[in-house]
């Protein structure tokens, strides 16, 4: 089987924190991509929707980035018997 060299740029820190995620799942960053790759020929596109966030999400992200607005649970039954009332 013949191979071709993919070479890309990011940031230290995304790698880093990508590939912990790869190790929890068992695979290396060369099947990662090779996942994605396989998911973009499938769908003929991203496997995944891109939009741009619209003005409450944007709100929403800056607000959690600030610490605002957040809720803890102490357990996850407690944060669903919340969600189902």
């Amino acid at each position: 089987m013949k191979t071709a060299t993919i070479r890309a740029r990011t940031e230290p820190k995304l790698k880093a924190d990508a590939e912990r995620v790869f190790r929890k799942l068992g695979i290396s960053s060369s099947e990662a991509i090779n996942l994605f790759y396989a998911q973009v020929r499938l769908h003929k596109g991203l496997p995944f929707a891109v939009e741009i966030p619209n003005a409450v999400t944007r709100e929403t992200f800056a607000k959690t980035d600030r610490g605002e607005d957040l809720k803890t649970y102490k357990s996850i039954e407690e944060m669903f018997e919340e969600l189902e009332s």
